[in-house]
Parts: structure tokens; sequence; C-alpha cells
């Protein structure tokens, strides 16, 4: 069975390698969900790549762009400071908290909420 899968903070070096991994091993994978905060053609190629089901963009303004990236594909879009728990329903195996510094810690604490495990790529959230 594929295990479900949540990137925080996806377009960075944590996120790359994991998006690397999956990309090996994409049988294995169900990409529930990538974020980041403004490098959107990554995202959108990452998304792409890994058939991401959701992307999370906090830049607002960079929503557009974000949507006409993927809009051919069934990759739901969204923008701001929504809580990942908001977007995602169901339980998901592993979520990567790989988003940099304090500005980590609160979509990590919202991950504990609909995470099975979380592989925690910052001693932001570990100290906080």
């Amino acid at each position: 069975m594929k295990k479900k899968i949540v990137i925080l903070g996806s377009t960075g070096s944590i996120g790359s390698s994991t998006i690397n991994i999956i990309k090996s091993n994409k049988k294995d994978f169900n990409v529930i969900l990538l974020s980041a905060k403004q490098n959107y053609k990554k995202l959108i190629n990452q998304a792409k790549i890994v058939n991401a089901k959701n992307v999370l963009i906090k830049d607002k303004n960079l929503f557009e762009k974000v949507k006409k990236g993927l809009i051919k594909r069934s990759t739901k879009v969204f923008a701001g400071e929504i809580p990942i728990n908001k977007i995602i329903k169901n339980k998901v195996d592993y979520t990567i908290a790989g988003i940099v510094g304090i500005a980590g810690l609160q979509p990590t604490l919202d991950a504990i909420k609909v995470s099975k495990a979380i592989a925690i790529a910052n001693k932001e959230s570990i100290i906080c």
C-alpha cells in the first residue's frame, strides 16, 4: 500500500531531497500536499513530477500563477496561512517538516493533527 506523505517546505533542500527519493520510488508514495513560501515555479514542477493532490503557496500573490501552472491537473491549489489540517481531512503516514526557522513551528504543530509520524528537519520547531 502506498504511503501518504506531506512535504512542508518542498522547494528547499530537505524538501527537494525528499522529492528525489519519491521520484525514484513513485509506486511507494502518494503525495497529499506540497508547500512552499514563494518558489512557485519549482513548486509547480514538483507537483507535476510526484502528481501531488494538493499544493499550498504561502505568498497569496502567487496563487494565480500556481493555479495556471497546474490547470491541466487535478491538483488543488491553496494560498496563504491555511493550516494543513484544514486542507487534509484524513490521516497521512508521514509529514516532512522542512520549513526553515520559526516559520516552521505552526505548520509542524498543525501537521501533528493529521500525521502518524513527523520528520522534523529544523531545530527551532524542536526547541519551541
